[in-house]
């Protein structure tokens, strides 16, 4: 059975990128297969991934790919250390595998020990009784005391680096690593890794972007996964550390993640990043934009046409799911039986008037109201930015 589909969408609107109400709705049969069309992955605020990937194909620079999705910015530049979070460890003690060079300092007095060469294969920092920093050894299965700290312990290779023990395994990093209290007086510990920004970024690009995709991309997301980076440490994400290592910040993989291709990228545009006012601009990122980006809060994040993001090679440009009406029905249960959808609002940017603001579900018992965010997650879609077929 065809749906029944009303559109009453204003060219106006679209044109001029406002919010569209009461764009369309759907009748739903009692059994009926929904298929979802869309555009994009992500949020589509800043640069689009496939979308730089298009424009170095289409023959821009990595200053004029960061100077498109983020307009309005100046260049700058940024140095120093960050303090990064590593969410695989979540035990409170510290535990790193033994190797050459191995030290520790105590984070009290500053003061760096060159830890000896005992028959071990492992050295952690552990809370004491009496509140201070114990550094031990593993002899067997017994841990032995060595030496307790008047601050809190912070190990390191220089040069080199340190290898974490945790119960994800063995990973290892550049920089130092510390058990820190999450806040002021607590026993509890969590693993943060001390790192400069560079090292840092040899981390995270390959993660966030492929190594080997056209240089100019890969640089251009360089700069915005610097600038992200500078943009959290002034808005640190916690008292120990200034952001996560997992996509709540910017995932990051220590040296097993490092790839040459993405390192000569970062050393090509070392240091530098995009401002705004006083601070580091909020350099967002998403996979696809599915052609439009889209308005954020800040002055630099503004809904546009993007003529790089539907280059032949990118998946997410468009997309498309197919569910049946239980699968809804089952996700909001006081509908009862799903009798229609109406999309009552979106951006007003693009295709079908843009992203899904907001949306009923007109049930036999209920009608429910949801954001287009609630029903992206909830079904597990790409983006926002959809409509539906029903049969």
């Amino acid at each position: 059975m065809r749906p029944l589909v009303i559109v009453t969408l204003a060219l106006a609107s679209v044109l001029l990128g406002t919010p569209v109400a009461h764009a369309q709705d759907w009748r739903v049969p009692k059994s009926a297969t929904i298929t979802v069309r869309g555009h994009g992955y992500g949020h589509g605020h800043g640069m689009s991934q496939y979308g730089a990937e298009g424009a170095a194909r289409a023959g821009l620079d990595h200053r004029e790919i960061a100077e498109f999705y983020y307009p309005g910015t100046r260049w700058g530049k940024a140095r120093g250390r960050i303090e990064v979070l590593l969410t695989a460890d979540t035990t409170d003690d510290l535990v790193v595998r033994k190797t050459s060079g191995l030290r520790v300092t105590d984070l009290g007095t500053g003061e760096s020990l060159t830890l000896p060469d005992k028959s071990t294969t492992r050295w952690r920092t552990t809370v004491a009784r009496d509140g201070r920093t114990l550094v031990s050894w593993l002899r067997g299965t017994r841990w032995r005391p060595w030496r307790k700290l008047a601050g809190h312990g912070a190990f390191s290779v220089s040069g080199g680096t340190v290898t974490l023990v945790s119960p994800a395994g063995e990973r290892a990093y550049r920089g130092r690593l510390a058990a820190l209290p999450p806040s002021a007086g607590s026993r509890d510990r969590v693993t943060v890794n001390s790192v400069g920004l560079e090292a840092y970024l040899r981390g995270v690009v390959p993660l966030e972007m492929p190594a080997l995709w056209h240089p100019e991309a890969v640089r251009a997301q360089s700069i915005a996964a610097r600038t992200y980076a500078a943009y959290e440490r002034a808005h640190p994400r916690g008292s120990a550390f200034d952001v996560y290592d997992t996509t709540a910040s910017q995932v990051y993989g220590g040296v097993a993640a490092e790839h040459p291709a993405s390192d000569a990228a970062i050393r090509a545009t070392r240091r530098r990043i995009l401002r705004h006012g006083k601070g580091p601009a909020f350099t967002q990122f998403s996979s696809s934009n599915g052609g439009w980006t889209v308005a954020g809060a800040v002055p630099y994040q503004v809904a546009k046409a993007d003529p790089y993001d539907g280059w032949s090679g990118n998946p997410n440009h468009d997309w498309a799911v197919t569910v049946d009406d239980r699968r809804i029905e089952g996700a909001w249960p006081a509908l009862g039986n799903l009798r229609r959808i109406e999309v009552t609002a979106r951006d007003g940017n693009g295709q079908w008037g843009g992203r899904v603001r907001s949306l009923r579900l007109v049930g036999s018992k209920r009608t429910v109201t949801v954001s287009g965010d609630t029903f992206r997650w909830t079904l597990g879609l790409k983006s926002t930015w959809f409509t539906f077929r029903v049969r």
